[in-house]
């Protein structure tokens, strides 16, 4: 399959219009945790013996819907809380706007969070005004926020999607980027291009990259590297090959001595993973961890809390299968006896 759009409607457009046929017809294996507003992209980290989750937020837009992600109009960050698995979800309100963040125009789209000597900080993808994705971070004593944003964006940074690791030596390393509307095939020379450059169907895929961060948590301290994910015969994992390549929505997670890496292939709408022996890779593809949700987008976090791991995704029931209206949700992840994680189908 092309990663090529080659239809007059966007892949966006078709995937709404096919969602909003099928909405009522589903049984979704996990209710929305939050009702009262739409979420998305829910990165979730266990702090002070509580789950707290860092979503996007999602409204109401007249921006055209695309491929570029023009409809995903975001703003501002609200963190939710719970105690206990299945307890009540609390609210903490705007933590960080748009109008906060000096360089930030627009699209603040899918964070992260990560705690260092008692301060939280929030990583954060938005368009400068230049209409260029950077990574911003913003700080807090407490992990519910407010929030304060540094006044320029992380050097070197682009594209969007941060995720933050943080290793059992207490080392954070910073996995990111996105394809299509997340910029990433503008960046092959190493600065921005105005166009895309997308590598041939049978050529590599673009890789995400990663980066250790700074001891003040606030810059990387080294050069951002490719994160390099392997098909079964160790090659890089193709271009052309949608159902496995790198999207967007990276994340890393440690289980039995063993790196996960997983991330979305977009178009292709799976959450999957592979696996290797260091935070910088390579990876080796192993599976699917989710099955298509819902939706145009899927994004994702694995978290452990007492004893069980959880994913943590989103997708569009609550809205009736409005692509850039999603929620988010929750539900336990297992893994066999080989360490391989137990494909979840997100409806029943």
């Amino acid at each position: 399959m092309s990663t090529k759009i080659e239809t007059t409607k966007s892949h966006a457009e078709l995937t709404q219009e096919r969602d909003l046929q099928k909405a009522a017809n589903l049984t979704a294996i996990a209710q929305p945790l939050v009702n009262h507003m739409f979420t998305a992209d829910p990165s979730a980290h266990v702090f002070n013996g509580k789950i707290f989750i860092y979503p996007s937020h999602d409204i109401a837009s007249d921006a055209p819907i695309n491929d570029n992600g023009d409809q995903y109009a975001m703003r501002d960050y609200h963190v939710f809380s719970l105690n206990q698995i299945d307890g009540e979800v609390t609210d903490h309100g705007n933590v960080l706007d748009v109008d906060d963040v000096d360089w930030a125009e627009k699209q603040m789209w899918a964070p992260d969070a990560a705690e260092k000597n008692g301060l939280y900080y929030l990583y954060f993808p938005a368009r400068d005004y230049q209409g260029i994705f950077r990574l911003g971070v913003a700080v807090s004593d407490k992990p519910e926020g407010p929030f304060k944003a540094q006044p320029e964006p992380i050097k070197n940074s682009f594209s969007i999607d941060p995720a933050i690791y943080q290793d059992e030596d207490n080392q954070y390393y910073a996995f990111f980027g996105g394809i299509w509307g997340g910029q990433l095939q503008r960046w092959s020379s190493g600065t921005y291009l105005a166009e895309d450059h997308y590598p041939a169907d049978d050529q590599p895929a673009l890789l995400p990259k990663v980066a250790k961060l700074a001891d003040d948590m606030l810059e990387f301290c080294e050069d951002v590297r490719d994160v390099e994910i392997l098909d079964e015969n160790g090659e890089l994992i193709k271009a052309g090959d949608n159902d496995r390549r790198f999207f967007e929505g990276p994340w890393l997670h440690k289980y039995n001595d063993k790196y996960y890496f997983s991330y979305s292939t977009g178009d292709t709408h799976k959450i999957v993973y592979a696996t290797g022996d260091s935070p910088y890779g390579p990876f080796t593809y192993q599976g699917i961890i989710l099955e298509p949700v819902l939706g145009w987008t899927t994004h994702h976090s694995i978290v452990e809390f007492e004893g069980k791991w959880y994913l943590f995704y989103h997708d569009c029931t609550l809205s009736g299968g409005q692509t850039h209206l999603r929620s988010i949700k929750m539900t336990e992840l297992t893994y066999d006896e080989n360490g391989k994680i137990n494909t979840i189908k997100p409806y029943k």
